[in-house]
């Protein structure tokens, strides 16, 4: 298919290689795909569970919780005396989250930030070692300086989604519908890999996941 990220024989033997064994985490999948709800694909939810339990953050900012699928991955792989703040503006997600994570046992260590992301973003102030935005692709470049502003120096800033069904990279006549996200996403990967503040890697995995880490105070240009 030509907007696959990579082709479907290796798409269908990593789904099988990353096959769910988690209760919670199996029926989350099971609602998410009944009921149309966008979760993190199997092999990006491993790359995100891998960067997390390799950098240990203490705390960290999700922006997009849905039903709590990510939330989870990430709070299980954080330090342990670490804290998750995800935000959402769904309130029927917010109260489906809410019933996930408490069976988790994660109610004391994720929070539920209610309302408007970009407004949320604005009001933060205490820096996070680890942001992962998964929310509204259209948005990911207005929300992109909240994040540089709250992101620690050394710190990781990932983001999901991010080469969209492949049409990202894709040449040649793109559908209405899935263009204006597409010029928007195609923007927003040169504002990440233009930025000095960042070093960036794109990872066509799942939908394609982007991994920054902010450089260092006085760390200069590769």
């Amino acid at each position: 298919m030509e907007n696959e990220i990579t082709y479907p024989h290796i798409n269908s033997f990593l789904a099988g290689i990353f096959e769910q064994t988690d209760p919670l985490l199996k029926e989350m999948e099971e609602y998410a795909k009944k009921n149309y709800i966008p979760i993190i694909q199997p092999e990006s939810a491993q790359l995100l569970k891998v960067l997390c339990l390799i950098s240990k953050p203490e705390r960290v900012l999700e922006i997009g919780t849905a039903i709590g699928y990510s939330s989870i991955i990430l709070a299980r792989s954080m330090a342990e005396n670490g804290i998750l703040d995800t935000i959402e503006i769904d309130e029927d997600m917010i109260a489906r989250a809410a019933v996930y994570i408490k069976r988790a046992g994660l109610e004391e260590k994720i929070r539920i930030l209610n309302g408007d992301a970009g407004e949320i973003l604005q009001c933060l102030g205490t820096p996070y070692d680890f942001i992962f935005l998964d929310a509204a692709k259209g948005q990911y470049a207005e929300f992109l300086p909240y994040c540089l502003r709250l992101l620690k120096p050394g710190g990781l800033f990932i983001t999901d989604n991010v080469l969209y069904r492949g049409m990202v990279a894709k040449e040649g006549f793109i559908e209405h519908k899935h263009r204006t996200i597409t010029v928007k996403l195609k923007e927003y990967l040169k504002l990440l890999c233009r930025n000095n503040e960042l070093v960036t890697s794109i990872v066509p995995a799942g939908d394609g996941i982007a991994i920054c880490v902010k450089r260092e105070y006085g760390a200069g240009e590769d």
